[in-house]
């Protein structure tokens, strides 16, 4: 559903006011917090599918890691309660966390990290951590039940960050197998009901460790992929937040309406158009390039995203280690991208397809790429799709362009350096680049390498790099603990409460 302001005004202005509740019910709903999402994720086992979704329901809150990524981005132990790093770089010691199970009784332990870890290196594997993290484990030690030692290939200072990661959650072996629908973690909530196509709720693990500093006992999330439908849910009182909003039209309303909070953060997002490089006349940089100088960034952001965010020329994200701006190598020129077709030897009208998934910034912002486009002679007929077909299409591969955000950080490795990936970019330099960013073990030649991979992305032009988007929240006045800045996709939910309004 697209609304220009004025209609969405109109609508906000016929929504009823939320009314007074009985004190009993005040108080019950003091434990119970109901979440707002864009996207429903195609299962709940991070360790296996690449949506980040995923990350949204289950990561911290039914699934935990060796570490745990704070909200400013900070690393934090979880189940590793302590490390040492040899001075290579390449030999970790973690001494776990002493006590923990997983919550159907099985004792969480180095074994189940060496199967968990294993599991995910293994041939086949469909981890999208695999070539970035655990490729690049050459050993696994379990010294005893609370001490695991890793041995790397190469140094990674990112490693602990990667570890705090959804992809890289401890499953139990007894349990894994079932973890798409039911997964079982050391978390301290369970999954109690998963409504397809409606919702996920979460209910509070009792035997958990921390259970006792654990204010919900039941969280619900809710799948609203309509900018309409959010604003709704939220003034109705059907939601009480949504750490992503997507709504963007709204925020004035919701900024001028006292029972909401609204927070503007910051994400490792990377909004591109993606580009099929195997098809043609894709598979010809010209032709990327002349489709990178047909965008103007700038406007896409202020008629997408309201303003909210910042142009990028790179498969980078401003907050990522090494970042360098390069949105300035392709100006806004449809002049140039008029010419770099013509060289390239493109007949124009030039037809393509725009496949696009659910989430507002696509279905508003390829209207505008598509207008902008077709200023150099592309037309791109816009197809929306459901999630769920975007996954088994233009992620395998079946699309000319598509829009999409990239949240994960530093996911240069799993995009870009495995040909098979869904817009298929191979090259043997960039390969030999990423290579070689992870056999160093100096830090200043890794900065320098993390440039070079960036200006390699860009003088490809392997996609259109378009904005790093800002993280919007909003939540009913009373709500603690809610991240209104996403280092990674998740939401900490222990550390989530109700107070006074």
């Amino acid at each position: 559903m697209s609304l220009d302001r004025r209609s969405f005004n109109t609508l906000l202005a016929g929504l009823p006011l939320a009314g007074a509740v009985p004190a009993a019910m005040a108080q019950a709903a003091k434990k119970r917090l109901v979440l707002g999402m864009v996207l429903e994720p195609p299962g709940l086992d991070p360790t296996v599918a690449a949506a980040a979704a995923i990350g949204e329901i289950v990561h911290y809150n039914v699934l935990e890691g060796l570490t745990k990524i704070a909200m400013d981005g900070r690393v934090l132990p979880l189940l590793a309660a302590s490390w040492t790093v040899s001075p290579d770089g390449r030999s970790y010691v973690f001494k776990l966390r002493r006590g923990v199970t997983f919550s159907d009784g099985a004792p969480f332990d180095a074994a189940a990290v060496k199967w968990s870890f294993e599991r995910a290196k293994a041939e086949g594997s469909t981890n999208k951590a695999k070539k970035a993290v655990f490729d690049n484990i050459a050993r696994i030690t379990v010294e005893n039940p609370l001490t695991l030692i890793l041995t790397l290939d190469s140094a990674d200072p990112t490693l602990l960050f990667r570890l705090g990661e959804s992809p890289a959650v401890i499953l139990h072996p007894a349990s894994a197998a079932n973890a798409a629908t039911r997964p079982v973690g050391t978390g301290p909530f369970r999954v109690e009901d998963w409504k397809r196509g409606a919702s996920v709720t979460l209910a509070k693990w009792p035997g958990h460790r921390d259970a006792a500093r654990v204010a919900l006992e039941r969280v619900v999330f809710r799948f609203i992929n309509d900018p309409a439908a959010q604003v709704s849910a939220l003034l109705a009182g059907d939601v009480d937040a949504m750490p992503r909003f997507a709504a963007l039209q709204a925020l004035p309303q919701l900024r001028a309406d006292r029972r909401f909070v609204v927070e503007v953060g910051n994400t490792a997002g990377k909004g591109i158009l993606a580009l099929n490089n195997r098809r043609k006349p894709l598979d010809d940089p010209r032709v990327r390039r002349a489709l990178t100088h047909a965008i103007d960034r700038q406007a896409f952001i202020a008629g997408a995203q309201e303003g909210l965010g910042k142009p990028i020329g790179s498969h980078f994200a401003p907050t990522d280690a090494g970042y360098v701006e390069l949105s300035g190598l392709y100006p806004h020129d449809p002049a140039r991208a008029r010419a770099l077709l013509k060289e390239a030897g493109v007949t124009t009208p030039l037809r393509l397809t725009l496949t696009l998934p659910p989430p507002p910034y696509a279905r508003k912002g390829g209207e505008i790429v598509a207008a902008m486009l077709a200023q150099v002679g592309v037309v791109a007929k816009i197809e929306n799709v459901e999630w769920a077909q975007w996954l088994s299409g233009a992620f395998k591969g079946s699309f000319d362009l598509t829009l999409i955000n990239h949240v994960e950080p530093l996911d240069y490795a799993t995009a870009y350096a495995d040909p098979k990936y869904y817009f298929g970019y191979d090259s043997v330099d960039f390969r030999r680049l990423v290579a070689r960013h992870a056999g160093s073990h100096d830090a200043r030649e890794k900065t320098r390498l993390w440039r070079e991979i960036q200006r390699k992305l860009a003088d490809d032009a392997v996609n259109v790099f378009l904005w790093n988007p800002a993280q919007v929240a909003v939540w009913r006045k009373g709500l603690r603990g809610l991240w209104s800045s996403s280092p990674i996709f998740a939401n900490d939910l222990a550390a989530v409460s109700w107070g006074a309004a």
